[in-house]
């Protein structure tokens, strides 16, 4: 007895030491799926999850709501619908749709589907699709199969909601946001506020999406509770293997620039991508390529899905070196094997910065990320190195090189080594050489010439409508140095060309202390000349004269103000230094071990009570406003959207802030797939099909007649009116979850199956009968 006892213990060890490698393993053994969902993942052919099905699915299945950002084709897909299925294992009649995944397109809703039929390919779920495109009553004949789970675009199941009466969200228990972002940037942001005003309080809501626009955060904030969030779409610091270099020049000088850049400086063989503000800049650098004889890429927001995958899949098998897009398009490209990236236009926002280069320079490879830097971009650059925390100067001029070129360039050297940035002037005698090449390439083609007015006018749009920069960086950037060549442009000059250079930069400051007329009335009076120029000479005199004291005063405060500043910094730094040398004292003496220690106030009470002064500090990972993003539109009717931030709404008398350009109020209209806006009124549809087929579909669930009415638009709710002074109805906890009790039916298809089974071993067992010892078929008797 005591032997067997040992053994069984020792195989329990066995058993529990497996699980535990299992559980390390990470792989979808670790997560312990049922039967079915495990079945259905191998069947589909998958191994090992990506790191985002790593990271949320743990989150998905221990029940809570999770904001999972990460570029497309990550394995989002499958990171909701394997715990989806692992939740509800099997289909349960009667009990209303249980969950409900919305897409912003047709086909993304198509492969949404394929993918939930592989993976419960040995469950026996049932799925709807309701999508624009489909006729209406083939859709309700799949609603009246009661299905646990429906895939649908936000218009379409809007439609729907309004049309049929017997449906309802209230038993929804699981909701994903596909591509969230999407759905905002494609006007839905109405729909998705109605369904979610339908949906009952005890559901678990995911929302997946490639980046995390302010209007989608506030979304987020209302329909999800504490959620779980998980980033996997930038890094949040530029890599050290990437060099940044920054070139100043005019606006009408990137055309030249970038051609110089691309034919001299990059090399054949390495992959770029250009970033431009809007679609017009994307069409014309692409004929620019061309005419040049380049073969791009290009892809914007606008584009043709189908064009657009032509376009990447031709850049991602090394067909073009070179791909053209705009930051909506960039948005879920992911290219592994990248060597630059070009700013043709600089990017408003620090965090738009280090998500364009941070496609670069991946892994271990070095890579190069080169920014187009107009006067009027100064002060983004001075705000992208706040954000970086990296120090910023100017190249050297001309004349200090001049003066000591060995050790100017030794500590331009080791400034860049500290990590220091360095931005200079494009050399002017490049520019002038590719521009007038390029102003023929333009003038030659129609296209161009068309092209360029448009552009213009585009980019001013986008210059009003991309957000401001901070005040004290539009005044520290009038403070900035005249700045020299860019170092990588110093083996390009001879001496003699540099002595030029420099004579030219002389040329420029150089302000006169006389004006025309005054030397001309000088040059008079010494040829004893009377004239209406020698008046002038006096006139000026007595002017100076009267002025040059107050110049020299403003002159002389300024420069009194500069050393009272810096005699402040001193002291405020050697303040500081003195309290981190006490503090640091004071803490070593401290008895309080912080390992154990547990105070009574919470570390970030401040931005609990909302009284943080730095609102966006991140106190853990579930912080969104550290992961908000907002792209400037690359289209004029975007740009207008964002232009009009607010609306006047007749109705409640006030101004609404729209999200992306769509107002959340009661229109009575539903925006489909294409961008149309048709009327949610009752069209009598599924009236007339319920007579012709005497179908019904009944969504509601066993436990919705306790459930609390939706607290959304009440026309979206059938023919159920809300009249003002009506009782409240108060919430009834769990009253999604589907009643123990069995209906008629439910017994019904019981007994049959019982019967059938009897059935079948009846038959099986007579014709056994028929058969004789050695399996040959006995003579019947007469």
């Amino acid at each position: 007895m005591v032997g067997n006892l040992r053994v069984s213990s020792k195989a329990e060890l066995k058993r529990l030491e497996k699980q535990k490698k299992k559980a390390k393993s990470g792989g979808f053994e670790s997560l312990g799926l049922s039967s079915n969902a495990f079945k259905g993942i191998k069947r589909k052919g998958y191994r090992v999850p990506t790191p985002i099905q790593r990271k949320t699915m743990p989150l998905i299945l221990s029940g809570n709501d999770v904001v999972a950002m990460a570029r497309t084709g990550s394995g989002k897909t499958a990171a909701f619908l394997v715990p989806m299925i692992e939740r509800l294992k099997e289909h349960v009649p009667q009990s209303g749709v249980r969950a409900l995944i919305l897409s912003p397109t047709r086909d993304l809703a198509l492969q949404t589907l394929k993918f939930a039929k592989e993976l419960g390919h040995f469950t026996d779920l049932r799925i709807s699709l309701l999508v624009g495109g489909d006729s209406m009553e083939s859709q309700f004949e799949e609603l009246a199969q009661n299905p646990d789970i429906i895939i649908a675009t936000p218009g379409r199941l809007m439609h729907h909601l309004s049309e049929v009466e017997d449906m309802s969200l209230r038993t929804v228990e699981y909701v994903v946001f596909d591509e969230a972002d999407c759905l905002f940037g494609m006007g839905f942001a109405e729909q998705l506020h109605k369904i979610l005003a339908q949906l009952s309080e005890n559901r678990q809501t995911l929302l997946f999406s490639a980046t995390l626009p302010s209007a989608l955060a506030e979304f987020a904030k209302a329909g999800l509770r504490d959620p779980q969030l998980v980033r996997l779409d930038l890094e949040t610091k530029i890599s050290p293997d990437l060099k940044l270099m920054f070139f100043t020049l005019r606006q009408e000088e990137k055309h030249a620039a970038l051609v110089y850049l691309v034919r001299e400086q990059i090399s054949a063989d390495e992959q770029s991508l250009i970033f431009v503000s809007t679609k017009h800049h994307v069409e014309f650098l692409n004929i620019l390529f061309r005419e040049e004889g380049i073969e791009p890429s290009v892809c914007y927001g606008e584009m043709d899905q189908e064009a657009r995958k032509i376009n990447i899949s031709k850049f991602r098998a090394r067909k073009t070196m070179f791909l053209i897009v705009t930051d909506v398009a960039a948005r879920g490209i992911d290219i592994p094997l990248l060597d630059n990236v070009i700013n043709w236009d600089f990017p408003p926002k620090p965090k738009i910065f280090v998500h364009r280069v941070g496609r670069a320079a991946r892994a271990g490879r070095k890579g190069t990320a080169f920014s187009f830097v107009t006067s009027e971009d100064l002060a983004y650059v001075l705000d992208l190195h706040l954000f970086l925390s990296k120090p910023i100067r100017a190249a050297p001029t001309e004349e200090e090189v001049l003066e000591d070129m060995d050790g100017v360039l030794s500590k331009l050297d080791q400034a860049v080594a500290n990590g220091e940035t360095v931005y200079g002037r494009f050399p002017q005698t490049v520019i002038d050489l590719v521009s007038d090449r390029v102003r023929e390439v333009i003038d030659a083609s129609a296209e161009l010439t068309a092209l360029t007015k448009t552009c213009a006018n585009a980019f001013r749009l986008y210059s009003k409508t991309k957000p401001l920069p901070s005040k004290e960086s539009i005044r520290r950037s009038k403070e900035l140095p005249c700045e020299g060549l860019h170092p990588i442009f110093k083996n390009l000059l001879a001496g003699g060309e540099l002595m030029a250079l420099a004579f030219s930069e002389r040329l420029k400051k150089f302000r006169p202390k006389q004006t025309i007329l005054e030397a001309e009335g000088e040059a008079a009076k010494s040829k004893h000349l009377q004239g209406p120029s020698s008046e002038w000479v006096d006139v000026m005199k007595k002017k100076r004269a009267v002025h040059e004291q107050i110049i020299n005063l403003v002159h002389q405060q300024r420069s009194n103000n500069n050393v009272e500043k810096e005699v402040k910094s001193e002291i405020i730094s050697s303040k500081a230094k003195d309290k981190k040398e006490a503090g640091s004292k004071r803490k070593a003496r401290s008895f309080k071990d912080e390992e154990y220690y547990i105070s009574s106030v919470p570390a970030n009470q401040h931005a609990e009570a909302g009284l943080a002064v730095r609102s966006n500090q991140d106190f853990g990972s579930n912080r969104l406003e550290s992961a908000v993003l907002d792209l400037v539109a690359d289209d004029t009717a975007g740009m207008q959207r964002q232009k009009s931030v607010y609306h006047w709404d007749k109705r409640s008398k006030k101004y609404i802030k729209l999200n992306n350009g769509e107002r959340v109020t009661a229109s009575g209209k539903v925006k489909t797939e294409s961008g149309a806006k048709v009327k949610a009124n009752k069209t009598g549809i599924y009236k007339r099909w319920k007579e012709r087929s005497h179908g019904k579909i009944s969504l509601k669930g066993s436990g919705e007649g306790n459930a609390e009415e939706p607290t959304g638009d009440r026309r979206l709710q059938g023919n159920k009116r809300h009249f003002k002074g009506g009782r409240k109805q108060h919430y009834v906890p769990n009253a999604h979850v589907r009643s123990e009790i069995k209906d008629i039916e439910q017994v019904r298809k019981e007994r049959q199956k019982k019967a059938n089974k009897i059935a079948h071993m009846k038959n099986k067992s007579s014709k056994g009968k028929k058969f004789g010892k050695n399996g040959k078929r006995g003579k019947s008797r007469k």
